[in-house]
């Protein structure tokens, strides 16, 4: 069982900017979903109740290596000074003439750039009414997520949770951190599953299996295809033989 964490391709993480957020309990789980998806620059821009924060710590579940980083600004300004490439959250339409694309779109923008080394981030608003236009005027593209429109608020951990996602989504090319598919060894051959299918025939036939017989070779080729749709490996092959063989101990059943 292969438990290995894909590689990222090398392409520079996003950070991630909080503005002005008010609950120490936000910016921990924000944190929390950082870590989940390898991103951890956090920059937080004049957070309410002060930093740092206990509450903020606790509430990462752990991601203490992304509280520990976060760097605090006083301004948007600041905080996005060495990006290149800035993503503005929000999901409300604003009168502002900027390119709208959806977290998969920017995802494959901040890898592309990431992978040449130019940095990028993502701006998140305060949790009751997100970013203001000048904010929002400050960054090159807009993100908005595909919700329903009648509910569109999301919490803000939520909202950074999908956009972490979709960059690590792409950023490792979809590949999942750990794979059972070796998990019994190797693919069965035709041979032994041919050689299990004649043991489990042989039996099947002794005990009156088949019947009525003019319907054995529908039986027989309906039966072979289960096992074979089931993609078998030798460790699972002898399981089955294994499993042939113990019924076979117990007595022919009478076919008169």
């Amino acid at each position: 069982m292969s438990e290995s964490t894909p590689e990222i391709n090398q392409a520079i993480p996003p950070v991630v900017v909080l503005c002005e957020p008010q609950l120490g309990e936000n910016i921990g789980m924000v944190a929390r979903a950082m870590a989940n998806f390898g991103l951890h620059d956090l920059r937080l821009i004049n957070p309410r109740d002060g930093w740092p924060s206990d509450k903020a710590r606790s509430a990462s579940s752990r991601a203490h290596h992304v509280i520990d980083a976060a760097r605090v600004y006083d301004s948007v300004e600041e905080a996005v000074a060495d990006l290149k490439l800035v993503f503005a959250t929000t999901a409300r339409s604003r009168d502002i003439p900027k390119p709208v694309v959806g977290p998969d779109a920017a995802a494959n923008e901040s890898v592309a750039q990431g992978l040449r080394g130019i940095p990028s981030g993502y701006m998140f608003g305060r949790e009751r009414w997100g970013l203001n236009n000048d904010e929002v005027a400050l960054s090159n593209r807009i993100v908005t997520l595909p919700v329903d429109p009648t509910y569109a608020s999301l919490n803000i951990a939520q909202a950074v949770l999908v956009c972490a996602y979709e960059w690590r989504r792409v950023a490792t090319a979809g590949a999942l951190p750990f794979s059972l598919d070796d998990y019994d060894g190797e693919a069965a051959t035709q041979e032994s599953i041919q050689r299990m299918f004649e043991h489990l025939e042989t039996g099947l036939d002794a005990r009156g299996f088949f019947r009525p017989v003019e319907k054995k070779p529908v039986t027989v080729r309906r039966l072979r295809n289960i096992f074979q749709k089931a993609d078998l490996t030798e460790n699972e092959v002898r399981i089955m033989r294994g499993v042939i063989s113990c019924f076979e101990k117990y007595g022919v059943k009478d076919k008169s």
